[in-house]
């Protein structure tokens, strides 16, 4: 069961990119929570739990990932890009209906994985942390860089509400 859960749901086993594949799984209860009409408190309640659970499971089980897969920070451990991507869409702005919810969306899943792949500092020197530690932070420091480049872009060049 955690090997299910390290991987985030499975998605750790796609053959291309199980990363941008992780970051997908939470960019779609995103997206679908808000098209069934969630207020956006819940929905940023909702990301909150899954950061915090995805980073608890990061914690936990990281030196077990690292002895299962072999390696440090496996490709397979997708839990990570669960944690970024929720702490990517703490309360980014979004409005009723598809171009008002993909637009925030796709905003903030493509700035997530630019920032989870150049790893701007300190994410590059922290990645290197032993065990869970090394395997979420540097998600997390994509996370929060990727949320403050979407504020922007949303609330002051596109006027998002």
């Amino acid at each position: 069961m955690r090997k299910f859960l390290i991987t985030g749901l499975g998605t750790g086993y796609m053959p291309f990119a199980p990363g941008t594949w992780g970051s997908l799984g939470v960019t779609i209860i995103y997206v679908a929570l808000a098209m069934l009409g969630v207020r956006a408190p819940i929905i940023w309640g909702v990301m909150a739990g899954i950061a915090v659970l995805a980073t608890w499971g990061c914690l936990a089980w990281g030196e077990y990932a690292e002895g299962v897969f072999g390696k440090k920070d496996p490709g397979q451990v997708t839990l990570d890009e669960w944690a970024g991507q929720a702490v990517a869409y703490l309360f980014v702005p979004f409005v009723a209906g598809w171009s008002g919810v993909l637009t925030p969306a796709l905003i903030g899943l493509m700035l997530f994985r630019f920032m989870d792949i150049a790893k701007p500092s300190p994410a590059c020197r922290l990645q290197s942390l032993k065990g869970g530690l090394g395997i979420v932070v540097d998600d997390l420091i994509a996370g929060v860089y990727a949320n403050i480049a979407a504020q922007v872009l949303l609330r002051w060049v596109l006027q998002v509400a």
